[in-house]
């Protein structure tokens, strides 16, 4: 059964009858620009469903990167987001169950001499990553030789790995293979330096919210829902959990 629709729990996570989502359009396998401009993906399709089932208007607010998300949150800019599960965020919110895997790979040139993630932490490497995304803030704390040089975005990193002339551009597996397969003169590698957990979260502290939004993401994941919003979006290659 549902956790139970409370006044206590919509003053928390709609207050004023309003639920204020944080989309990140940084990361295209969980939200895009459809063809009329308005976002889509599976993040946007949770977040409607989520309204729906409370009974609330929907304020997406839309943002060009994870790091921008989690930088709003002091602001109190957004009730609910959509964000990889990392140590450093866990002390200021709190996550539901993952609902969709993701991996963390590199995307190099043609004629690089490497073949598998784990030749990039080298001395002297030099790698482009988005600031404050989940990818930047996994291999900040496990790279022992090479220097990550941060772009405000992940988009962005990839355009500073090729202006910069950077060794390779860190990110989300599905955007670094559509910019290979756009230039032939870059690939991307084999392997994975991570799983990146994509959760719903919301503040810390809001106990009822996280309850509810914890049962909420198990029931969708159970029921296929989640699995449905990533294929109408045609992000066929993209684990969930269930």
């Amino acid at each position: 059964m549902p956790i139970a629709i409370t006044p206590a729990l919509l003053a928390e996570l709609a207050p004023n009858g309003t639920l204020t989502a944080a989309i990140n359009l940084g990361n295209p396998v969980l939200a895009q620009r459809g063809p009329d401009g308005q976002p889509q993906g599976v993040s946007v399709a949770l977040a409607k469903a989520l309204a729906a089932e409370l009974g609330v208007t929907l304020n997406m607010r839309t943002y060009d990167a994870a790091g921008k998300v989690f930088a709003d949150l002091e602001q109190g800019a957004w009730n609910l987001a959509f964000l990889a599960i990392e140590p450093v965020r866990e002390a200021q919110i709190a996550f539901s169950e993952p609902y969709v895997l993701i991996e963390g790979t590199y995307l190099v040139r043609q004629d690089a001499p490497y073949q598998h993630v784990g030749q990039l932490d080298q001395p002297g490497l030099r790698l482009a990553v988005g600031k404050g995304a989940a990818y930047d803030l996994y291999l900040s704390r496990t790279l022992q030789h090479a220097e990550l040089v941060r772009a405000d975005t992940s988009a962005g990193a990839v355009d500073q790995f090729i202006e910069e002339n950077l060794d390779a551009a860190a990110g989300v597996r599905q955007p670094l293979q559509a910019a290979a397969d756009a230039d032939p003169r870059y690939r991307v590698l084999d392997g994975a330096f991570t799983a990146i957990r994509q959760a719903m979260a919301v503040p810390r502290g809001c106990d009822k919210s996280a309850e509810f939004v914890r049962d909420f993401i198990e029931r969708c994941l159970r029921q296929g829902f989640v699995r449905a919003a990533l294929l109408a979006t045609g992000q066929s290659d993209v684990s969930a959990p269930r």
